[in-house]
């Protein structure tokens, strides 16, 4: 064998001991990443303040498919917008608007609300439970404002605008998403006594109380009736006392009764209601449901197509607010009101899930929050799908995301990224529990 080419194996000594494992060592880069995953935990009720606190939003972290519905309602919205209002100016009362001015006004209002959603996703909830009674309160005074001679603008004999310059917004729509934020914070801390009914339940009624009044006043019953039960679904989510809960229901469906017996208008409005194809409940009170009901039987099963509505054709009085699920169901027939309806019942389905997740994870600020949201946008479209199809009474309220209204789509739109907020809050922690 040549030496020169043997290979030589390393021998071990056994009398020396092995060197103990030296700890490997982290680049730092490594290390700054590490530490930037340091989540939110509530340590003894206090959320400590991590890097992800205050971490920014990015989309990729967003509930896409919740984003995806909420942007094919407002699209199909502004379309149905314009198709609804191209008549218009046909009639002297609109004689002096273009035949795309509602459209475009629309479409602006959702470029904004639009901007006003990405910076409110950016807020923390922590931002928003520290500002719920302020915001609460300042929502208050504009309401009141509503109510000052020369401050508030009457339209169709009701005061319920503010006029800023060029454009006209209206208090009763911020109003719901500032009582749900306030009725979520009350709950929150009032945990520890809600089985205990003056000390849980009559503070947060003497709230909804006063809203009532201010927004009674104006008047918009249909408003009040929305926060009414935004606060009645919170105090039942928070987990309040069965009894206590039937109780205030009790209360509630007692108070709107006398309104309705105590006030004429709104009798003729529930006359109409049970008999909308009588010769004076159809020239009166119940023409706008009567043609309502005439441009949805016209629809069938697929619709005229769109455009084709002639009820838009100044017969359906606020065919592009109120009354837009009636040319909707003219134009796309049952198929397109069965996807509205679909839609927003998989909108409210998805926001509830992501309430419930948020209460999972020790988040009951955040989560009743997002709850609140579902039943708002959920109540809201249910009654103004009713009233087109005339299974309920007629009540002033719009289709959420799809109705004309600048104030509605604002306050919406906020409201869907308030709920986005949540969702990728919940993600974070979810990231961080398995760090």
């Amino acid at each position: 064998m040549n030496t020169a080419t043997a290979s030589v194996e390393p021998t071990l000594d056994a009398s020396r001991p092995l060197p103990p494992p030296q700890p490997e060592k982290l680049p730092e880069r490594k290390r700054r990443r590490e530490r930037a995953l340091d989540l939110p935990v509530k340590i003894g009720g206090v959320p400590a303040r991590g890097a992800a606190a205050s971490l920014p939003a990015r989309l990729p972290n967003f509930d896409l498919p919740l984003v995806w519905v909420c942007a094919l309602l407002l699209a199909w919205g502004l379309v149905m917008v314009y198709s609804a209002s191209v008549a218009l100016p046909d009639s002297p009362r609109y004689a002096r608007y273009a035949h795309g001015y509602f459209a475009w006004r629309h479409a602006l209002w959702i470029f904004l609300s639009l901007i006003a959603a990405i910076v409110a996703v950016q807020v923390r909830m922590e931002w928003w439970k520290r500002a719920a009674p302020w915001l609460f309160v300042g929502t208050l005074g504009l309401l009141i404002a509503v109510l000052m001679p020369h401050l508030g603008t009457v339209v169709n004999g009701s005061r319920r605008w503010l006029t800023l310059g060029p454009v006209n917004f209206q208090p009763s729509e911020l109003i719901k998403l500032a009582a749900l934020i306030y009725a979520a914070d009350y709950m929150q801390r009032r945990m520890e006594v809600k089985e205990r009914f003056f000390r849980a339940v009559l503070p947060m009624a003497a709230a909804v109380a006063i809203v009532g009044m201010l927004l009674l006043g104006q008047p918009d019953m249909g408003a009040f009736f929305v926060i009414a039960v935004i606060a009645m679904g919170i105090l039942f989510l928070g987990g309040v006392n069965a009894r206590m809960f039937l109780l205030i229901a009790i209360i509630l469906a007692l108070a709107f009764a006398l309104m309705v017996a105590a006030s004429p208008w709104r009798r003729e409005r529930i006359f109409a209601y049970l008999d909308p194809w009588s010769e004076t409940n159809a020239l009166g009170k119940g023409y706008q449901l009567s043609h309502a009901l005439i441009a949805i039987g016209r629809g069938e099963i697929f619709g005229v197509g769109l455009g084709g509505s002639i009820e838009k054709l100044n017969w359906l009085p606020e065919a592009h607010t109120d009354f837009l699920l009636a040319v909707i169901g003219e134009e796309f027939g049952l198929a397109g009101v069965a996807l509205v309806i679909a839609l927003f019942f998989w909108l409210t389905r998805r926001i509830m899930v992501i309430g419930r997740r948020a209460i999972a994870l020790d988040r009951v600020f955040a989560g009743l929050t997002a709850q609140g949201i579902a039943l708002w946008l959920g109540f809201q479209a249910f009654i103004n799908i009713g009233v087109n199809l005339g299974a309920l009474p007629t009540k002033g309220l719009t289709l959420p995301f799809m109705s004309y209204g600048g104030s509605a789509i604002m306050v919406n739109m906020i409201a869907i990224a308030i709920v986005l907020r949540v969702d990728l809050e919940n993600r974070v922690l979810m990231r961080g529990g398995r760090a």
